[in-house]
């Protein structure tokens, strides 16, 4: 008898097939609305395997409902969506996609860097609302990169590829992360720094670190008062790694010049939300990984683990 799988989100046809193959389906038909939380709960009473994303909140309620549960197979590289010291108690395999999303994220997150530096949402708007009458030589003024100071925030796969493309812009990279890289120190010619020192000298900071307990509003007040009033701020790693309110406030009022946000606290972010009120604030629906190769790529993953985790193998991607 084939094991019982149930996919949060309507996925390509070749993903799922690659599942059906083996398992008997049920999925979730919207591609656009995430899986209501009554029919969760009924859906994996009856399942071994689920895969979902992260717009689920996979926890100890929902996984008590789990009788028949194996794995949890997460399409994200995160998993704070996951109480995943509950299903290891369980005895539940929970996994992840990392690796796949690595250059299609580094992209996002340098292309958003350079949005929010040189004004490019705010400047097409101006534009389309007919404001443009005239060239004039402060008119949409930003912010140089090339030969700024880059600073980074968690130097794992996404903030080494970031610095590799820092460099094509002769940029001077610091970084801070939980311990020393000194072979990428040296191969990437970037320096390691303490937290304070990161914030006072860059002109960028970018957020790339895990969110954690340890890491929930690791940037604040106190942090953001660090920075320099003409430096950008760039978070494509979580939502609630950087406090909103503090944000806002330091944007305001001057003390900071701009910020690029692909990842909010709460997601979908408010569209009544005061960071969004604000002009030097480019603000994107967590792409951060939205290309068509990677996505899929991630959802063909995503699969293997599913699968590995119900033949009674370990996935290479186990986060448990």
């Amino acid at each position: 008898m084939k094991p019982k799988i149930y996919i949060t989100r309507k996925l390509p046809d070749l993903v799922v097939e690659k599942m059906r193959e083996v398992c008997e389906v049920k999925m979730w038909d919207k591609e656009e609305e995430p899986v209501p939380r009554e029919i969760l709960e009924k859906e994996i009473q009856d399942v071994e395997g689920l895969y979902c994303l992260l717009t689920e909140r996979i926890d100890q309620p929902l996984l008590n409902l789990g009788t028949r549960l194996k794995i949890v197979s997460n399409m994200a590289v995160g998993y704070n969506n996951i109480d995943v010291a509950a299903a290891t108690e369980k005895g539940i395999k929970v996994t992840n996609t990392p690796g796949v999303l690595t250059e299609t994220t580094a992209d996002l997150t340098f292309a958003l860097l350079m949005a929010t530096a040189r004004r490019l949402v705010e400047s097409s708007d101006y534009l389309r609302a007919g404001k443009w009458q005239t060239w004039s030589p402060m008119q949409l003024t930003g912010q140089d990169i090339y030969g700024a100071t880059l600073g980074i925030f968690g130097l794992g796969r996404i903030g080494e590829a970031v610095v590799k493309r820092a460099r094509g812009f002769d940029m001077k990279i610091y970084y801070h992360n939980r311990s020393r890289k000194l072979n990428a120190e040296e191969e990437l010619g970037i320096e390691y720094v303490d937290k304070n020192r990161l914030l006072r000298e860059s002109d960028f900071v970018c957020v790339l670190t895990p969110y954690t307990t340890e890491t929930r509003n690791y940037i604040g007040a106190a942090e953001l008062s660090l920075m320099k009033p003409t430096a950008v701020l760039i978070n494509t790693a979580r939502g609630g790694i950087v406090d909103e309110e503090a944000l806002y406030q330091a944007l305001k009022n001057g003390e900071l010049w701009g910020a690029g946000l692909d990842v909010y606290e709460e997601e979908p972010v408010r569209t009544d939300h005061p960071l969004l009120s604000l002009p030097n604030v480019v603000a994107l629906p967590h792409i951060g990984s939205a290309s068509k190769n990677t996505r899929l790529k991630m959802a063909l993953l995503a699969a293997e683990n599913l699968l590995d985790g119900l033949r009674g193998e370990i996935p290479k991607n186990l986060v448990n």
